[in-house]
Formats: C-alpha cells, structure tokens, sequence
C-alpha cells in the first residue's frame, strides 16, 4: 500500500478536515481527479485556516518519511542484535512475527 504522505502531511496543519481540492484551475478547466492532488490545487474549506507554505508541507513529508525510515532501521538493528546474540532467522521470527 502507498503511503499518501501529502494528506497525512495535511493533516498535521490547522486541525483536522480545514482543506479539500479544487476541481477545475484558474482558467476554469477541469482538473482530472487523478491530477487533483498537488499542494497548487489545495483550497482552504474550514474558517481560520491558513495555507501552510509548499516548504513547510514538504518539510512535514520528509519528517513522516523520515520516521518511517527510521522504524525500518530500528527494526534491522534490533534483528541484527538478536543474530549477534546466536538466535537463529526462525527463532527471531518466532519472537517479532518477522
């Protein structure tokens, strides 16, 4: 499953549910759904809220990846640790379900 880091990005601005996409751009066309997601066709939909900067959202998605990253390599790490200690790929397994 992709992870949809803008929106997860989205998210952590302004509370919760204050944006949502445009349909159509600047000129009146339409905007294929499938083009829809991009920081340029965000709207503001809830009062009070304030745009973020593309910068500051981009900053928000290296940070979620980041944490995501490093999860992965606590993971290795731990697993590493636990092979150096003599426990064999299948009792590690057992132990952690991975």
């Amino acid at each position: 499953m992709n992870r949809d880091y803008l929106q997860e990005a989205l998210a952590t601005f302004n509370g919760s549910n204050w944006y949502g996409w445009k349909t159509h751009d600047d000129d009146g066309n339409k905007i294929p759904n499938e083009d829809r997601m991009q920081y340029k066709y965000i709207k503001i939909i809830k009062d009070g809220a304030t745009m973020p900067t593309e910068a500051e959202v981009n900053a928000k998605i290296q940070e979620l990846k980041d944490a995501v990253q490093a999860a992965i390599d606590k993971k290795a790490s731990g697993k590493q640790k636990l092979k150096d200690l003599g426990l064999t790929d299948e009792e590690i397994q057992a132990l952690i379900g991975v």
